[in-house]
């Protein structure tokens, strides 16, 4: 890294937090060490009040980019001045691109998500998704599977005070994206999860359900629901394999872990901040072993 620092080394950074425990530093530096790029990717441990301080440092110091996780990746686009559109519908932003003082804000979560199932020979053009969640990374999995021809989605939540919320998305997604159909439903009604898994091409945990310490739990109650033709994918990347997965692969269905998602949704960061192709057989085999 030493070698590589030099005065006309462009800064890359994360804003967030927690962010001590992220990977995303190793990521990047390795990847642009590879590449022979002249960059350096730093942590900034930034609370959602600082955010509009950390905005402008990014112009100040004249940034190449940013990455932004919780808490600030909604607070920040109130700072951006142009925003992609899957960051328009999401209403989140993941990764800042500083074009000469613009800031275009763009969000990757869910390109990171389809293009892990690409890289596991899944395509969602054309396909009826089933999708349990309404958060962040749900959200993004559901624009991006929409602008990337989805035919169908129907995504499950909770019925609470935050249920309109998703039915705002569902709706912002049908008049963003021409001829989507996208359903919304209650997570606990079990005969129409039943009846939308039945009629869907993929399923996927968008909640963190699963994760540990719920590594003993499933957001899909009953095993029987699981047919060996549906492929069932997760968010959740600690454990690697959830019991969701392991009782759908019991039932003979494909699946796909979460892990992968993050390294994609950072391979497409990495192309909008250098204009270059991270080097991924390499990131991978270092850092993804197991996605």
């Amino acid at each position: 890294m030493e070698a590589r620092i030099s005065g006309t080394t462009k800064l890359l950074g994360l804003i967030g937090s927690p962010v001590g425990h992220s990977g995303s530093p190793a990521m990047y530096n390795y990847g642009c060490q590879l590449k022979g790029l002249d960059y350096a990717y730093l942590a900034f441990d930034i609370q959602k009040e600082d955010t509009a301080d950390a905005i402008a440092a990014i112009k100040t110091f004249h940034m190449a980019g940013c990455s932004v996780t919780f808490p600030c990746k909604t607070e920040v686009v109130q700072y951006m001045d142009e925003l992609s559109q899957a960051a328009t519908i999401m209403g989140a932003v993941n990764t800042i691109v500083n074009q000469d003082g613009h800031l275009v804000g763009h969000n990757t979560d869910g390109e990171g998500f389809v293009r892990n199932l690409l890289d596991h020979g899944v395509e969602v053009k054309g396909k009826k998704i089933t999708i349990c969640g309404g958060g962040g990374a749900a959200t993004a999995i559901q624009v991006q599977c929409a602008l990337d021809g989805a035919r169908e989605i129907s995504i499950f939540n909770k019925k609470d005070e935050f249920f309109p919320r998703t039915e705002a998305t569902a709706k912002k997604i049908m008049d963003g994206v021409e001829g989507i159909k996208v359903n919304v439903f209650d997570v606990d009604d079990a005969e129409t999860l039943k009846r939308e898994m039945d009629d869907s091409d993929i399923f996927v945990n968008g909640t963190v359900v699963g994760m540990k310490p719920m590594d003993d739990q499933s957001i899909v109650k009953d095993p029987s629901f699981f047919r060996p033709e549906l492929i069932v994918c997760d968010v959740v990347y600690n454990p690697i394999e959830t019991k969701l997965l392991r009782e759908a692969k019991a039932a003979g269905c494909k699946t796909i872990g979460g892990k992968g998602m993050l390294l994609w949704q950072g391979v497409s960061a990495f192309k909008l901040y250098t204009g270059e192709e991270m080097p991924v057989e390499e990131v991978k085999a270092k850092y993804f072993s197991e996605a």
